[in-house]
This record gives structure tokens, sequence and C-alpha cells, in this order.
């Protein structure tokens, strides 16, 4: 018989979290796995913490104060949680709820000893694991005693910890329940835990096993190292045996207590390599039931072993999907768009639809198979060179794959005197025309696009937008398009390449390209001085934006004193910017149209940190530089053997630079423009639907794909409990760091430069940008939230071209993601600014305030005492 508020596990499973709790429903789940044995006992349900709690009237204020406090202030929040803690175990169980207990041990055994745990709603769960934020007792003894720590159990949902880790991850208090697990005690000889993918490389096919001698708690509070299993297709191929000096055992009257292992003993391995076999085969039965990697923890009782936890492993990065059980090497998008947050799946779907090669999506990311270009000779070849020009770790850590010489299938090159696809494209004249006809083409689509899209509604407007998709990609793959981007890529890499060669300097295309023209990026950087201009002859103006908070200042602004004509200037600069924004490939982000704000803290910077007339004065003097550079080149390559010759080459390939180089960064801003169109007409569908009672908010709809989405507008009929699985999904992925490659089997490989020629402690990147500067790191991960000085440098985890007006500020710049040819690396050299990218963590290693001295020539950070 099930009671209100007991549960036998046995009648628990995985569906049952709100009743008996994270972990109370996994062991009802594990109960049922044929060949796994769990612990005997019963759940304290949810509805008997409700009804506790409703003893209490004053635990509402409580956890009001306790919803308010900044979880940073671990001072608060030790002082209200222990109140609230206190408050619960000072509430006496009821009557009925104690005798309910008294029933469940009495089928059980009341005098046998039982392990008394925790079991929250919001624990064990697939996007939260909630791992040790709640309390477990062992060895409890005697009814008295187990009443007395369920209350504590649930006392301990408002531990420290467990109030700061769902603050963090945006949980609220109310929300959580918590039930409380009583199994008998199992008296093992050996416990631990079982890793069913590797927790460090993610690798799905490789277990871990953690053992060592007495109950777990030994492990769990450090008190000894485990022994260490690594075991792989049924086989132990790494092992690593402790000196085990230490172990928990149970006492006899209750508890437990610390005892010294025999000397004998302490080097003897906790399990056989049989055992652990054994036990990852279990383990596997385990993951194959909850269907994901699992963290198991386990103990051994007279060569049998009991399994007294289980729950996903939640740090893992989940892999694409393939269809097939072939090995694939999948290669990160986001860290080849500058934009490695996760995405919502409206921004993920509309990408992929619009993208020129097939997609897969993964974590809230984007990545590309490429697997088949990396199987014959030729494609290899060509794929790791790209790769290695835009971001060396992408190239090593698919060498570090390829070394396996068993992964990556060895297929021969295409049939010779066939084409390669993909092949490199025809060159291009030298000639200007070509890229203003380039960007009148796409202008001239954008404007078909907003002018048909207009009277498209419901079903119809999403047949138009697939047609649209195909408008996009013809604009994005137009073949003078490639050839114009790939001409002045080819220009930069040829003259880093041969006046190195000729003259021994290193990167010199980065001086050539600065004031490039027709580049829309630096030209939207400048705009901006240009409108930090009119607002700095205007005090009054200037006074009302410090204290902006409203989006919607700019109706305000113009009844300052001088407001209309800077209100008048951020409007014009929103016309020709407005659709862009930081993380803008993921069309659900807030642009800059949306979330005027977002340009306050810039504008304002600007203000204080120039003088009237900078734009025009920083691009004459890029120009200048360039040319004078441009001088010295040829003067010193005349004076060489052939001189003549290496000059003319040269010119050639300057002008070719420059003429192409600025056009780079034109497709991404039509890109954008068209986003923001397709945007604006969803959003429209959105609040119809919302309208019609069908959904509670227009955002909602970021958390459909495209195509269902589709679906919901033509069908009126909408899956709430998947939009919150969505939402819930999308917090776990932006937790999880994406990486630059991602085996099949679940291996994160993240590369390295292998580099011998930096100083000691130094941090270690990709140099972009020519120079060396000195200045104040400030670490920004939120454009909004920038509060720059002339002379800081910019330290943050990648920059779009969304950032560029912030590059017109700063003396340098270090990012984690990156590389040569990436916007944020475009951006920096057409500034002149020093820049070194793709530097491992640089947002946690370098402190906001430190100095730090960039080497963009040479790529590499010092961190200065």
């Amino acid at each position: 018989m099930i009671e209100r508020y007991v549960w036998e596990l046995r009648d628990a499973d995985e569906t049952q979290v709100a009743v008996v709790g994270g972990k109370g429903a996994h062991l009802g789940g594990l109960s049922r796995i044929d060949g796994v044995r769990v612990p005997e006992g019963f759940c304290v349900t949810t509805d008997a913490f409700r009804q506790v709690m409703a003893e209490a009237p004053s635990i509402d204020d409580q956890l009001d104060q306790l919803s308010r406090l900044d979880p940073d202030d671990r001072e608060a929040v030790r002082r209200l949680s222990a109140q609230v803690r206190r408050t619960i175990e000072g509430i006496a169980v009821p009557d009925d709820l104690a005798a309910a207990i008294t029933r469940a041990l009495g089928r059980l055994g009341e005098q046998a000893a039982y392990a008394v745990r925790s079991s929250a709603t919001a624990e064990d769960l697939p996007t939260a694991s909630f791992a040790g934020q709640q309390d477990t007792y062992l060895n409890v003894m005697g009814r008295a005693e187990i009443l007395r720590h369920v209350s504590r159990c649930w006392a301990s949902l408002f531990t420290e910890r467990a109030v700061t880790y769902r603050q963090r991850n945006g949980i609220d208090h109310r929300t959580v329940r918590m039930a409380v697990v009583v199994q008998r005690m199992a008296f093992p000889q050996a416990s631990g835990v079982l890793f069913t993918a590797d927790p460090v490389s993610g690798n799905r096919k490789v277990a871990t096993v953690d053992a060592g001698f007495g109950l777990g708690e030994a492990l769990v509070s450090g008190l000894v190292n485990p022994d260490v299993f690594t075991v792989r297709d049924g086989e132990v191929v790494a092992k690593t045996i402790a000196a085990k000096q230490r172990a928990v055992q149970a006492l006899p009257a209750g508890g437990t207590q610390e005892v010294a292992i025999d000397a004998q003993q302490q080097q003897q391995p906790a399990l056989t390599d049989a055992q652990v076999v054994r036990l990852v085969e279990l383990g596997r039965r385990i993951e194959a039931h909850f269907g994901r990697p699992q963290d198991i923890e386990w103990c051994l009782v007279d060569d049998d072993f009991r399994i007294v936890q289980s729950r996903p492993i939640t740090t893992l990065f989940p892999v694409p999907e393939a269809g097939d059980q072939e090995n694939h090497v999948y290669v990160s998008v986001g860290h080849q768009q500058m934009m490695t947050d996760a995405m919502k799946p409206l921004g993920l779907s509309m990408w992929q639809l619009t993208a020129m090669v097939p997609m897969h999506a993964a974590g809230g990311r984007l990545f590309v198979d490429a697997t088949r270009r990396l199987s014959s000779p030729a494609g290899r070849a060509a794929l790791l060179d790209v790769m290695g020009k835009g971001d060396p770790l992408v190239r090593d850590a698919l060498e570090t794959v390829l070394d396996r010489d068993d992964f990556v299938p060895s297929l021969p090159d295409a049939v010779p005197g066939r084409p390669a696809a993909g092949g490199a494209p025809a060159p291009i004249e030298n000639d200007p025309a070509v890229v203003k006809e380039l960007i009148e083409r796409s202008r001239a689509s954008v404007a078909a696009l907003e002018r048909d899209i207009r009277t498209k509604t419901g079903p119809e407007l999403f047949d138009f937008l697939l047609e649209a998709f195909d408008e996009h990609k013809r604009v994005l793959g137009d073949p003078l398009s490639v050839q114009a981007i790939m001409a002045g890529m080819d220009a930069t890499w040829w003259l880093n390449d041969k006046l190195q060669e000729w003259l021994g300097e290193k990167n010199a295309a980065d001086t050539l390209t600065l004031s490039a023209p027709d580049n829309i990026t630096s030209e939207m950087g400048l705009a901006l001085l240009d409108v930090a201009d009119v607002i700095r002859a205007r005090p009054e103006v200037v006074a009302f934006l410090q204290d902006v908070e409203d989006e919607d200042f700019l109706g305000e602004l113009a009844k300052v004193a001088g407001g209309a004509e800077a209100r008048d200037a951020i409007e014009g600069y929103l016309d020709r910017y407005g659709m862009r924004c930081v993380g803008e490939i993921d069309i659900t982000r807030p642009r800059w149209s949306e979330r005027p704000t977002t340009l306050v803290p810039v504008l304002l910077d600007n203000v204080r940190n120039f003088a009237p007339g900078a734009a025009a004065r920083r691009f004459e003097e890029g120009r200048r530089k360039a040319q004078e550079k441009e001088d010295d080149v040829l003067a010193r390559l005349r004076a060489l053997p052939d001189g003549d010759r290496k000059a003319d080459e040269t010119k050639r390939m300057i002008d070719r630079v420059r003429t192409f180089i600025g056009y780079r960064e034109y497709p991404k801003y039509g890109i954008v423009s068209r986003y923001f169109v397709y945007k604006q007409a969803l959003l429209a569908e959105a609040e119809r639907l919302v309208a019609a009672d069908l959904l509670p908010a227009k955002e909602d709809v970021f958390y459909l794909t495209f195509q269902e989405l589709h679906d919901v507008v033509r069908s009126h009929q909408v899956d709430g409990r998947l939009v919150q699985q969505r939402k819930d999904a999308f917090r776990a992925y932006q937790a999880l760091t994406p990486p630059r490659v991602l085996t099949s089997d679940g291996e994160a490989v993240t590369g390295a430069y292998r580099r011998d020629d930096v100083p000691a402690g130094a941090l270690v990147g990709l140099p972009v940008s020519v120079g060396t500067v000195e200045g104040r790191a400030r670490v920004v991960l939120d454009m909004a939230e920038a509060d720059l000085e002339a002379g800081d440098i910019l330290v943050t985890t990648f920059t779009d071209p969304s950032w560029s007006p912030l590059f017109v500020g700063i003396a340098g710049l270090v990012t984690e993601v990156g590389g040569l040819m990436t916007h944020g690396a475009v951006i920096a050299r057409e500034y002149g600014l020093p820049a070194v990218v793709g530097v491992a963590q640089a947002t946690r290693l370098i402190r906001d305030g430190q100095r730090i001295r960039v080497h963009g020539t040479d790529g590499y950070v010092e961190i200065l005492p």
C-alpha cells in the first residue's frame, strides 16, 4: 500500500521526483533494473516536508529574505540559512507522520541500522546534479534517532552551500521540496564511485572507478586517496593503487568512526581487476536504463555490489546525434564565429537553415562533421591548413585525433581529373568597383526582403521564409563574394609569409591593413565616436544618459535641452547598425535596436575619453601609418637582390589586400541585417500567439525550433512542457564550456600551442595584431557593463563585430577564442591594437585591474607584478 507520507523505494521510479526527490526516484528506478541490488528502504515524501513547513509561518518571511540575498554575500547567506535550519529542526514531527515512519521501520526491522539521506526535488537531475548539497547520515539506530535525522535532512535543504548553489543556478528556494530516503545500512569491505564516462575527457567509452576500504565517506571527505581504475572495452587499461591509511567504519552503537588500516593492507587494491570489470558492466546496464552517463556510488558486501546512488554526470558536453555507429569528428562552429555561448533552439535552427554546410546541434552549440574531409589525404591537408591559419588549437586538436590511427577511416582522394569540391576560387582583379558592386547587391537583397515580408503572416510567412533562406544562401555563396573574401585573406597570408622571409618582419600585413576602406565593422566603431561628438557638446544630455535604465529612453531624451539632436544621432546610428548585438548569430539575442541601453556605457566612455573629431583623426592616422609602412617595405625590398621584382609583387599584394580585406566583414553584416528582418516577422507571429492565449510570453518561441514554431502557428497547439524542458536544458547548457573539437565518443579535445619560445608563466595565444602594449586589464564579460579608460586592455571570452565600438577606446585586446581571420582579429588590426587571441581561460587567469603586457607580435601575455 502506498501511503501519503511514506513510500517503499520499490514503488518509486524516475517519473516521481516531485514525490520522492531526485535521489529517491533514481534509487527506485535502480531497484527495477535486473541484476542491480539496492539496499531496502523507504522514502518520506515531499508531502511530509510540505506539512512540516506549514507548521512554521515564520519560514515564509525567512525565505523572502533569503531570496533577496546576493549569493556572494557569504556571511549573510550563512547567518540566514542557519536561522532557517534551526526553525525547521525545532518543529516536532507530526504524530501521523511519525506513525507512518514507525510502521515502515517495523516492516524492515526497527532495531536495524539505517542510512538517512536527503532527496531534494532539485537533485540528481539531468541538468543539475546538486551533488553534496544536502546531508546524509549513516548508521542511524532507533526510532527516535531516525525521526531526529529526518528533521535534520529537511533542514539541510537550507545549508549554506545548497542555498548558494540554487541562487547561482537561478532556482527559487520555494520551488524545491525535500524528501528523505531511509535505507538499511550496508557494511562494505570496499566502496567508491564509478563514472561510466571519463569525467575529465568526456570519453563515453572509458569508465573510471575510484575505490577505497570501508564506507564511502572516507573518499567523499578526502580522508584518503582512492585506487583509480580505468576500463575500456571490458578491460582494465590503467590503474593507480593508493596507500590507503585510513577508512571510515560503522560503530556497533550507531554512527561512524575513522580507523587505521593495517600496514600490510594499505597497498592492497580495494578491488580486483575482475571485480572492477564486473562493476563497470553493472554501470553500463544502469547507464542504458537512464539513457545517459552516470556517476554511481557503490559498495562491495561479500563480493556482491550494492548500488546506493546513481546520478547523471552533468558536466559532460553532449554529443551530436549521428544516427549511426561510425566514428565522427566534430569541429565547433562557435569558435569560428566568435560566439561560444549557448544558443536557444530557434537560434540554432535558423543558423542551420541558413548555413552553407550541414551543422549538428549539441549542448546549445553547433558543430560541423569534419570526418569525411579528414579521411582523405588531400582533404585532410586542406582542412588542417585552413584550420591552422584560423585557430592553431583546432588544428592541434584535429591532429591529436588523427594520431590515433584507428579513429578516422582512411579513404582515397577523389578520382584523378575530377575537380575537388570547394576548390580555390578563380582569381579576381584588383578593382575596388567589385566591392562596391557586392555591397550594393547585398543591400538590394535585404531591401527586397524587407519589402516582400511585410504582407506575410501565419503559415504563409513560414513558406515565404523558407524561400528567403534560399536567397540568403545564394547571396552568401555568390562566387564573386567568395573570390573577394579569399583575395583579401590570401594577400594577407602572402604578405606575412614573404615579408618575414625577405625582411625578417613578423605579421607585416597588420600595419599595411590599417584603415582599409569599406570595412563596415570598423566604420561602426568610428561612427559611434561621431555620435559621442553630438552628445559631448550637450551637458544636459550627458547627465540624462548617466541615469538611463529604461529601453524607451530615446523618447524622454528629446525633452532634454539638446536632446532632440542627440536622439537623432543615436537613432541614425541604430538605423545603420541597430541589428547588431553580442552573440548576433543567435537570432534570439536582443539587438541594439531592441535594447539600446547596451550602447549607453560605450557612448559615455567615448564622451569622456575622446576629443571632438576623433573618428576622422583615427581613420586618417591609420591610413597614414599604412602608407608609411608600404613606402618603408618597398624601399627595403628594392635594396635586396632581385629587389625590383620583389617590390613589384609586394606592391600588387598590398593593393590587393587594401582593396579586398575590408569587404571581409560585409557578408556577416548582410547576414545579421537579414536576421533582424526575420526576427521582427517571427516576433509579430509570437505576439499573435500570446494574444490567442497559446503562449504566456512572446519570447517563449525562442525555445522552439523554426519547424516547431511553424507547426504551432499552423495547428494553434503548444506543448508547454516542451518549452519548459527547453528552458531547463538551456540553463544547463549555459554552464558548459564547448570544446573546439568533439568526437563521437564524447571526448572533448582542446588542443595545445606546443611552444617553447615564451617566458615562464606567460599565457600563450595566437598573435593576430602586431605590437606590444602594457596597461590595466579590464575583464569584461558583458559589453553593457564595460567601463573603460584610455589605455585599458580589454580581456574577454570572445569578440564578434558588436564589440567593435569598444575597440576605439582601448590599447590592446586579449580573448579566449579567435583566429587570424576572425572578426576581432581583423578589427584589432584595422585599429592598430596589439592583440592576442585564443588564450585559454584568460578571463579566469587575468584579474580585472591587473597590469598586463600584451605581445601582439609574438602571441603571449605577461601578468605583471
